[in-house]
């Protein structure tokens, strides 16, 4: 019943829409207009500095009047933690920054001037109707950029992939551990209840050692080979171009089985489904 209470209660800034136009109204719209046009000239065409300081002092002034009402209009909630999270934006309005130092900061001042432009269309329609646009469009906003920066942030990822040794680094720590990796291999071959049994053999401990060093000597040698470089690399290079490709089709949110055949190899997770479907069934 609270939420619907809520709903019912009358928005304390009508804006200047007929039905309920107040003085006040026009003049925290003019204020609200003043400020947009403040910031956006000293973002637009910066003037001197004797001028971008009146500017910046003018700019205070209006943000104190709207930090005020703001504080009027939360008083008349009682002091509702939900006004807050509706309202927000209106905080970063009141930062005074038509200032020449700083509104040399392009994007901080845009964003600045976007929200005080959010404030001043609840001025003219009513209040919390930045907050409902938003609310409206942040979904297929969200939906309409997902792909894309989910893209450029996976190239960027591959890009520093690429930029390691996986073989030779490989290659450096088995040799690096090799005693410790030779221990583990023997006292695993010892525990097993199979091959536990060769060390009634004779000689057992020097098959082992001489094994395992020629296990190694050989994964070291292949791993060092220029041309496993371009083995990692291919698997590197093809699974981000798949990766990819199914990100574009919509793969990574959602089953579509219509989809996958367009791929050049089948999913990690059509490989996994088709798995749990077989073990199931067993």
């Amino acid at each position: 019943m609270a939420t619907l209470r809520e709903a019912r209660e009358p928005e304390l800034n009508s804006g200047i829409l007929p039905g309920n136009v107040r003085a006040d109204d026009w003049v925290m719209l003019v204020l609200a207009a003043g400020s947009v046009g403040l910031l956006g000239f000293m973002i637009l065409s910066p003037p001197a500095r004797d001028a971008g300081l009146v500017i910046f002092y003018v700019d205070c002034g209006i943000c104190a009047v709207f930090l005020g009402e703001f504080l009027w209009r939360w008083r008349k909630r009682k002091w509702d933690k939900k006004f807050l999270v509706r309202n927000w934006y209106e905080l970063f309005a009141m930062v005074p920054f038509a200032h020449p130092v700083a509104a040399s900061h392009k994007f901080v001042a845009v964003v600045l001037l976007l929200i005080r432009v959010g404030r001043a269309a609840d001025r003219a329609v009513g209040e919390q109707f930045t907050y409902r646009l938003v609310d409206k469009l942040s979904e297929p906003i969200v939906k309409a950029i997902k792909k894309p920066v989910t893209i450029a942030v996976l190239d960027e990822v591959v890009k520093v992939l690429e930029t390691g040794n996986y073989p030779e680094n490989l290659a450096k720590s088995l040799g690096a551990n090799k005693d410790e990796l030779r221990t583990i291999i023997a006292e695993k071959i010892a525990a097993d209840p199979q091959l536990g049994k060769l060390k009634r053999l004779p000689f057992h401990d020097e098959i082992v050692r001489t094994v395992v060093d020629t296990s190694f000597r050989v994964l070291l040698e292949v791993l060092l080979d220029p041309r496993i470089d371009d083995f990692f690399s291919t698997v590197v290079r093809d699974n981000r171009e798949q990766i990819r490709q199914a990100v574009q089709l919509g793969l990574n949110d959602l089953d579509a089985e219509d989809e996958q055949h367009k791929l050049p190899t089948r999913t990690q997770r059509e490989a996994a489904h088709e798995y749990d479907t077989l073990h199931r069934k067993r």
